[in-house]
């Protein structure tokens, strides 16, 4: 990652476990109340029950493998993380092989919120 960040350790420990599919670890590094962006199906998802659901859904369906490539801090105070991500369903196909952004806010050192922010260069599922 490019810029050192508090939140960097936590960052690499959210990713890490979802790309293992590690639910439990995931959800460790989030604030029980959590918001979400659903970038699969639209819309926000609030908790740790609603984000296991959402995953364990979007697992069934499609494999998608995050990779944060570098953080940088906002004078708002949320962090920035550039994400490569590659997406396919389930057969192997490529759907999805771009950049995103994903902007979190930190509560207490846990995740509180997490958005997509889009481009128009980046492909509607994400």
């Amino acid at each position: 990652m490019s810029v050192k960040s508090p939140h960097e350790e936590l960052i690499r420990k959210a990713y890490s476990a979802f790309n293992a599919r590690d639910i439990d670890a995931a959800l460790s590094t989030m604030q029980p109340a959590v918001q979400w962006s659903n970038g699969w199906e639209g819309g926000y998802i609030k908790g740790h029950d609603e984000i296991r659901n959402y995953w364990t859904r979007q697992w069934k369906e499609l494999n998608p493998i995050v990779e944060p490539v570098g953080l940088h801090e906002r004078q708002n105070g949320t962090l920035e993380v550039n994400v490569h991500q590659i997406v396919k369903d389930q057969s192997g196909n490529l759907v999805f092989d771009g950049m995103v952004r994903h902007i979190y806010s930190f509560e207490d050192g846990l995740i509180m919120t997490m958005d997509i922010e889009k481009d128009e260069r980046i492909a509607s599922l994400i």
